[in-house]
């Protein structure tokens, strides 16, 4: 059996309405599981009833799951939205996602994986930062491992994201990680918000670089309302971003790379996997939460 596996933090977000299951890799594993495949998603929880939830929800929408209980809680982000319903997050420290154990499960699991998805977050404690790598290690070298950046306040470190795009060979970010980035791994001098607006052939050169030195199979750069790009050495696709009327944006990017990641295990193409990847992020922002369910036009 093949898993395709989000592994990292499972939480809770605490939204303006109430609280809602998420966690980036969680995300990842459960849209990826609406399409078909063997979604799995690997974090750890508390011995609490919030622990207790996030197995029953992940056990109610048959998704597979790996979560060892630990001494730490079970992981919360106070989440605020702006006018736009762009997200801005307070993230707690010392939760159990924090201090992931390396199982046994976890390792015949990621001997079986075609891809896997993994973020900086989860890395900022050395536990799961260890856990995480030492997973990446284990898997097939021609599993898809996909780097889904996320940076979150000041939790990432040049020393772990050279680290981990030397493990990915697929690397998703968006324009504002890409201006830090640019400057952190590549040395250019960048205007925070002023690169792809400005500069599309600068854009295009940085994103390629990156390709050339990590050796990247493709680059995914979202842009929120302007579109997003997949790069590859000699080739790119560029979709625009449907107008939708947003309720949040929580979950979004989640959906595009696990649509994305997903459409590429089945077969499509680069295009084809990005258009669908762009409809279904379009769609999970016209809704609350980051993990609703995709109607069946989306899921066909």
């Amino acid at each position: 059996m093949k898993y395709v596996i989000g592994i990292g933090e499972a939480l809770f977000d605490c939204l303006p309405e109430g609280r809602k299951l998420g966690g980036a890799p969680a995300n990842f594993a459960y849209h990826v599981s609406q399409f078909g495949l063997n979604g799995c998603a690997i974090s750890a929880i508390g011995d609490d009833e919030l622990g207790e939830e996030i197995v029953e929800r992940f056990e109610q929408v048959n998704l597979n799951h790996i979560l060892p209980v630990v001494e730490q809680p079970t992981g919360t982000v106070q989440v605020t939205l702006d006018s736009k319903g762009v997200p801005q997050y307070e993230i707690c420290l010392g939760v159990a996602w924090d201090n992931i154990p390396l199982t046994n499960e976890m390792l015949h699991v990621a001997r079986h994986a075609e891809a896997i998805c993994f973020g900086s977050l989860a890395q900022r404690s050395q536990n799961s930062r260890e856990t995480i790598q030492t997973f990446l290690d284990e898997a097939p070298k021609d599993a898809l491992r996909v780097f889904d950046i996320n940076l979150r306040q000041s939790w990432y470190t040049a020393e772990v994201i050279a680290e981990s795009l030397n493990r990915a060979n697929v690397f998703k970010i968006n324009d504002e990680e890409l201006d830090v980035l640019a400057t952190m791994l590549l040395g250019e001098s960048t205007t925070p918000g002023h690169l792809i607006a400005e500069d599309a052939e600068r854009t295009r050169r940085i994103c390629r670089d990156l390709i050339a030195k990590y050796d990247l199979r493709m680059l995914i750069l979202t842009c929120g309302a302007i579109g997003s790009y997949v790069f590859t050495a000699d080739d790119e696709s560029y979709v625009k971003t449907p107008k939708v009327q947003v309720a949040d944006t929580v979950g979004a990017g989640d959906s595009f790379t696990a649509t994305f990641v997903a459409q590429l295990l089945l077969g499509k193409t680069i295009r084809e996997a990005h258009e669908k990847a762009v409809a279904v992020s379009a769609y999970v922002c016209t809704q609350r939460g980051a993990m609703p369910l995709l109607p069946a036009e989306l899921k066909a």
